[in-house]
């Protein structure tokens, strides 16, 4: 669904529907809010409900670090370290190709992110080609990406602070916080907690998408049930989430004008981030997986070759959806704009086409599947202590 938005986006930018495509998509509501100014379609997916996909993701970042794959200091070892080369890479290509083009300094960041739900789709199409460690390693080092790009966009991309606004936002954040502790689990205390803690974090100056990150860590994740409050608003919110607000985030942000009056990839920003993207994240990626097992600091992937490797650290660069709402906060000229979401979606492309291809490709590792999960589950998904299954955070 994601593809055919991005898709039918592009065909409307690039066919007499285009003026048709701009004013639905930036058609005003009649809302006037603080620091948006009067609201208009795309400002209601990308500063509203958008907030909503970040709420999705602070839960899952949380059960993840708590009671999946990232749940021990070992675990978490191999995907923090090709995270962060993974991000640092990109950035330094980007600002060695646009160097001397200072007003471009800002989106240095755009080509830092990993789309995860485009990545593991490209390994559902490959099926038994990529082993469980493969996808296991992907998902680990997505989830450690989305934790950075969250902080990257609360650190770099704040122009002004109202301090009173940001104050409330944090004792929301506290309150919330002591009412999990206190043995609240309802789920609907905390959305009512996200709502009010958006319009505090939005008034603040900060993104207010931050707001979703911020309330999905204070939902009580209870590891010794079945069925956490967590995980039973993680599986409310997902169809909503990966159905309608993500296709239609890709509708508004990918209508990019190709050939013509459009941007050309060849020049400085699309060329930077279509670079960081597919080089950039492949070598900071690989190269940090390899140097860290060849050192010592952690295990290869089980059951995987370094080829596979190879081709799983090419799919960190598919970026589309983070990638495409960071180039929304770091541009505010529609030149430019436009410019770096041809570059996120030649970027992206590329990583895709190409991973897919190494993947399949690659020669088969003979061993059984039992043993690379158990194997991979092993090095990932480890706890830290047969008590931890009781706590509650």
């Amino acid at each position: 669904m994601l593809i055919a938005a991005a898709g039918a986006a592009l065909v409307a930018t690039n066919s007499p529907l285009a003026d048709a495509y701009h004013s639905l998509v930036h058609f005003k509501l009649g809302v006037t809010l603080p620091r948006i100014g009067e609201l208009d379609i795309h400002g209601l997916v990308v500063d509203g409900l958008m907030a909503v996909f970040f709420l999705l993701v602070g839960l899952e970042v949380k059960r993840e670090w708590f009671a999946g794959q990232l749940a021990s200091r070992e675990a978490r070892r191999l995907p923090i370290i090709a995270a962060v080369a993974g991000m640092a890479v990109p950035a330094l290509i980007y600002l060695a190709v646009a160097w001397n083009q200072p007003q471009l300094n800002r989106g240095w960041a755009v080509p830092t992110a990993t789309d995860i739900a485009f990545a593991v789709a490209v390994l559902a199409i490959l099926g038994s080609r990529a082993p469980p460690s493969i996808k296991v390693l992907l998902i680990a080092v997505a989830i450690v990406d989305d934790i950075g790009a969250v902080a990257l966009i609360a650190l770099f991309y704040t122009d002004s602070l109202d301090v009173p606004a940001l104050a409330t936002a944090l004792g929301l954040v506290a309150g919330l916080a002591t009412a999990n502790l206190l043995g609240v689990r309802r789920r609907l205390f905390y959305l009512a907690g996200f709502l009010v803690l958006w319009w505090f974090v939005l008034k603040s100056g900060i993104h207010p998408t931050i707001a979703g990150v911020l309330a999905g860590a204070t939902v009580p994740l209870d590891k010794g049930e079945r069925h956490s409050t967590l995980e039973r608003l993680e599986h409310d919110l997902h169809p909503l989430v990966m159905f309608a607000i993500v296709p239609l985030f890709g509708f508004v942000s990918a209508g990019v004008a190709l050939g013509g009056g459009g941007a050309s990839l060849l020049t400085p920003l699309p060329l930077a981030i279509a670079l960081g993207l597919f080089v950039g994240k492949q070598a900071g990626v690989f190269g940090a997986v390899r140097l860290a097992a060849a050192a010592g600091l952690c295990s290869k992937p089980a059951g995987a070759s370094w080829m596979q490797i190879y081709g799983a650290a090419l799919l960190t660069g598919i970026g589309f959806t983070m990638s495409l709402f960071i180039a929304d906060l770091a541009f505010d000229s529609a030149a430019e704009l436009e410019a770096a979401k041809l570059g996120v979606l030649a970027g992206s492309l590329l990583a895709a086409l190409a991973g897919w291809l190494v993947l399949r490709i690659a020669p088969q590792q003979h061993t059984s599947a039992g043993h690379d999960i158990d194997e991979a589950e092993r090095i990932f998904g480890q706890h830290e202590g047969p008590d931890e299954a009781e706590d509650t955070t």
